[in-house]
């Protein structure tokens, strides 16, 4: 089983913020070392399109042999469309045979190593398609609303006070980890009946997209 971590240069919300440094070292260094330490990852690649990312992980011992295309590294580029052309590239030209691949997003630097097995490990005794990382959501989603163009908040018929305590709780996936076989990479699917959720804690599901996650995730690295 491999380790793809996808760290395109382009980042509107925060530039270049794979290579910004995190807790003393290179954000993305924090991803390659709990994936190389990781029990059942046999390898760990790095897709990029900058060379000096590709250079630094290296440096960590993740491999990157080739650079990303540019159309597959602009803001338009789906993640799905980068494994598809890793695993096809791999094993194409490099002969590698891939059955299922991991994808860490190097934007949750506080993921570790244990997590990334706890995921393996139901990944193969589910025999899943798919496990996926999830966090508990803050507030029930019966709070949402969409709001109109003037801000005004929308009512429900006759909708109870309630507290939060009263409302089951729900989750949503945290983007730290996401384990997947091959058939479902190719078919541009990362769910189905399936498919499994690795529950993780707040204190280690923050996904970094702009600097107050940065600033949060910095001092949670630094709490610990």
């Amino acid at each position: 089983m491999i380790a793809i971590i996808p760290a395109r240069s382009g980042s509107k919300g925060l530039p270049n913020k794979n290579m910004m440094f995190f807790n003393g070292k290179p954000m993305i260094q924090a991803t390659i070392d709990a994936a190389k330490s990781s029990k059942f990852l046999d390898s760990v690649y790095v897709s990029t399109d900058d060379e000096a990312i590709s250079d630094f992980s290296k440096t960590c011992g993740a491999e990157s042999p080739f650079l990303r295309p540019k159309n597959l590294a602009d803001d338009e580029s789906l993640i799905n469309q980068t494994l598809k052309y890793m695993i096809t590239k791999l094993e194409n030209e490099y002969s590698l045979k891939i059955d299922s691949v991991v994808l860490l997003q190097p934007t949750s630097p506080l993921r570790t190593s244990q997590d990334i097995d706890n995921a393996i490990t139901i990944f193969n005794q589910k025999s899943a398609d798919s496990v996926i990382s999830f966090v508990e959501s803050d507030h029930p989603i019966a709070w949402n609303r969409k709001l109109d163009n003037d801000n005004r908040v929308p009512m429900i018929k006759d909708e109870p006070f309630s507290n939060r305590q009263e409302h089951n709780s729900t989750y949503h996936p945290n983007g730290a980890i996401y384990v997947l076989t091959k058939e479902m990479v190719m078919s541009d699917r990362f769910y189905s009946k399936n498919t499994f959720a690795y529950l993780m804690p707040r204190e280690r599901s923050i996904d970094i997209d702009d600097l107050f996650q940065f600033k949060f995730a910095e001092f949670l690295a630094k709490s610990q």
